[in-house]
């Protein structure tokens, strides 16, 4: 059999599925293999002795002519260069065409250039699937690119204004009290805001105003904790020039300011109770005086309470009046404890961060997986303010613009972090516990600003707006 081969190379050329053809010098046909037959629709005893080049490749695939001195086959029979030939087509004897790629090689006897051999294969098939290929990937890729955009919609349409506030979050718990918000701030309800110490109560409190119709108004706060009860009347409701010691002019009250706005009564648990009976005559009347005065004045202010006290529970030890409790607990609104909200810890994060780019002058753009993970194992006593702290302190360290976290959460929180400091505080902490290890060097490989990662005129400005010097 294998002599037989040898002896009738023809029978090989037979077997293969690609169509061969092949040409003398003059571009006559002088083999056409039966897969050529099949894929062309020409037989062979139609094509031996004829040019092939006017019976299937004299148009382009558009249908343009395609002149017989241009065709890469009779190219290669004149100057006996092999040529692989992509992206044309052939023409079948039906009148259609098909998608082919071939090659075209000298065919050399006794060192003479005698003719050339075309072998060519259909690609329809694999042109198609390419195509369907491509086609697939432009929808997934269409489709991708719409589903981002309509998460992005929702994601605006459930943040709106919170991105820029602070107020960040996907969970559940956080959807809800956002919804909540969005609902009451477009009335002009009284509402409690309740929640722990760190939550985010006035950001809260900040939206409600800036989603109303008063959001071109005054927004007025009152820390009711942080004056004696003499002073928050004053506070409260002004005072006339003379009132008492001191009063050296007549001086407008929060309750005035806030008209046509918002009045924010933070930790309004703290307010005495002789405090308490004078605000719920105003809430009731929307009318005062200010101390010293006999003038009743008149105002149209919306109320936003907050508190992380039970007020139900003092109304019950008779701490609160129950007639001021429900009038402020109209609409309460739950923060939720960042325990409860893990899930939104990154985006609390890539919040906080570019709020300490801008405030600590660095370019920093986010957190490792791992300290990702560290943050969300964490309960967060001091929730969101000390997620501030941690931040902050670990930003100051930081020498690279990933930040991950130098010491773990539960040792860092008992024995470096105080909830109860502001950033400002716990940031001028953290600097002289480094100036202290530095032996308050300041300059330098072994200096606090390089540990600290900052320029070292940048840290010594740091030092003077936070009153920092060495005592000793």
């Amino acid at each position: 059999m294998i002599k037989q081969f040898l002896n009738d190379p023809k029978l090989l050329l037979n077997a293969v599925g690609e169509g061969i053809y092949g040409f003398d010098l003059s571009g006559n046909a002088v083999f056409v293999n039966p897969a050529a037959e099949r894929m062309t629709g020409w037989r062979a005893d139609e094509l031996l002795g004829k040019k092939i080049h006017q019976y299937h490749h004299h148009s382009h695939a558009d249908g343009t002519p395609y002149p017989a001195n241009e065709c890469q086959i009779y190219c290669t029979m004149f100057d006996g260069k092999r040529r692989e030939v992509k992206n044309e087509v052939f023409w079948r004897k039906d009148g259609s065409s098909f998608a082919v790629e071939y090659t075209s090689t000298p065919v050399y006897h006794n060192k003479q250039l005698v003719g050339a051999v075309a072998i060519f294969r259909d690609i329809s098939k694999q042109q198609k699937t390419e195509r369907a290929l491509r086609d697939a990937l432009k929808q997934v890729k269409r489709l991708s690119e719409q589903l981002q955009d309509e998460n992005n919609y929702l994601i605006a349409q459930l943040n709106e204004d919170w991105q820029d506030s602070g107020l960040v979050g996907q969970s559940h718990v956080f959807q809800t009290m956002l919804e909540q918000i969005k609902l009451v701030s477009e009335t002009n309800s009284t509402v409690l805001i309740l929640g722990e110490n760190g939550t985010g109560k006035e950001l809260v409190a900040r939206n409600l105003h800036r989603l109303s119709k008063r959001n071109e108004q005054a927004f007025i706060k009152v820390n009711c904790a942080a004056f004696t009860p003499s002073l928050l009347e004053s506070e409260l409701f002004g005072h006339e020039r003379g009132a008492f010691t001191g009063a050296n002019e007549r001086r407008k009250g929060r309750f005035e300011l806030a008209d046509q706005g918002t009045l924010f009564l933070d930790e309004i648990a703290e307010l005495p109770l002789e405090s308490q009976s004078k605000l719920l005559r105003v809430l009731q009347e929307r009318e005062f005086e200010r101390v010293g005065g006999t003038q009743t004045l008149k105002v149209d202010i919306r109320i936003i309470a907050a508190t992380n006290r039970n007020l139900w529970e003092m109304v019950q030890n008779g701490q609160f009046r129950m007639d001021l409790y429900y009038r402020l607990n109209v609409f309460p609104i739950k923060v939720p404890a960042l325990k409860e909200r893990k899930e939104d810890i990154p985006y609390l994060c890539q919040n906080l961060i570019a709020q300490l780019n801008k405030r600590l002058g660095k370019q920093l753009r986010g957190l490792t997986t791992k300290a990702i993970r560290q943050l969300q194992a964490y309960d967060w006593p001091g929730n969101i303010r000390e997620l501030q702290n941690v931040l902050e302190r670990e930003a100051i360290l930081a020498k690279k613009t990933t930040l991950q976290l130098s010491q773990p959460l539960q040792v860092a929180q008992h024995s470096v972090i105080n909830p109860t400091l502001t950033l400002d505080e716990a940031q001028r902490q953290h600097i002289i516990s480094v100036l202290t290890l530095c032996n308050w060097k300041i300059a330098g490989d072994q200096g606090a600003a390089n540990k600290l990662g900052l320029p070292e005129s940048t840290l010594r400005s740091k030092m003077r707006k936070l009153a920092i010097k060495r005592t000793m």
